[in-house]
């Protein structure tokens, strides 16, 4: 997996740079494995905008990705590599022994034949789960569970990874990209290995428009709005974001605070991020 970057025939490609899908071996999704997916463009029930900032961008179909990797002690075998427009990470499509197709998230090194498996029995490689507790220290892993059997919720996206660091009774104790030291209950499964597509974080977007294709409208500061729209907006003196203090649209604090606020998960954090 690499970069690719363009020619600068215009002003948008210069310097313009995409992942190449040279790896990639199907170019339609398992028609079984999608479903329709209707997106609001910020809006709630009512038709208000609760989401700034959002809205248009190319339709996409959802993939069902396998967080769960519930089929325990049943090898699958990996018969295509896919994109993914839903994620930053690249999607496997396995097939069982039974029959089913699953997606799941590609790691680093998967390829195409390779026999996956999950379940306490299963050898430390690349793409297969286990629990936590049979995992070796020092282990990569990603897509970890919080809550035995509901499914993969930390380290999804491109280039993600934690580490086993440690065992304490029940739990064990991962580090995970941020440098935040966790426990998590040993009977949560995780997948070995890092997840795939690692030059995601490199790209150059090049222009605005590739931006709008997904989604994302222009992000306007309110600094350069009137006041009638934003607290930090018009001019005439000491105004703006400064002045008195930055605050949001509607007039709350913003910056430079913490924001978490569920207590109740405080004792599973053995050291803070960074």
């Amino acid at each position: 997996m690499a970069l690719k970057a363009y020619k600068p025939t215009t002003s948008g490609r210069r310097g313009m740079t995409i992942v190449t899908t040279k790896e990639l071996t199907k170019k339609r999704p398992e028609k079984s494995l999608t479903s329709f997916h209707l997106r609001t463009g910020g809006r709630n029930n009512d038709g208000r905008t609760t989401v700034r900032f959002r809205g248009a961008g190319h339709r996409r179909l959802y993939r069902k990705i396998d967080f769960r990797r519930d089929k325990v002690g049943i090898p699958a075998k990996v018969v295509a590599l896919e994109y993914d427009p839903n994620r930053s990470a690249r999607i496997a499509l396995l097939s069982y022994q039974d029959g089913e197709h699953r997606y799941i998230l590609a790691p680093v090194g998967l390829q195409v034949g390779d026999v996956l498996q999950s379940g306490e029995d299963s050898e430390v490689r690349a793409g297969n789960a286990l629990p936590l507790s049979k995992m070796p220290l020092g282990t990569t892993i990603h897509n970890i569970e919080l809550k035995p059997g509901k499914g993969g919720q930390l380290i999804r996206s491109a280039g993600g990874f934690a580490q086993v660091m440690g065992r304490d009774g029940n739990y064990v104790q991962v580090r995970l990209k941020s440098g935040e030291m966790r426990r998590i209950l040993g009977t949560c499964m995780a997948t070995v290995g890092q997840v795939g597509n690692v030059d995601h974080e490199n790209i150059n977007v090049g222009k605005a428009g590739r931006t709008r294709w997904l989604g994302r409208r222009p992000h306007v500061r309110g600094v350069v709005m009137n006041p009638v729209d934003h607290p930090h907006g018009g001019g005439e003196g000491k105004s703006g974001q400064g002045n008195p203090h930055p605050v949001s649209p509607w007039g709350l604090p913003t910056k430079g605070y913490k924001t978490r606020k569920n207590k109740s998960t405080n004792k599973f954090i053995i050291a803070r991020r960074k």
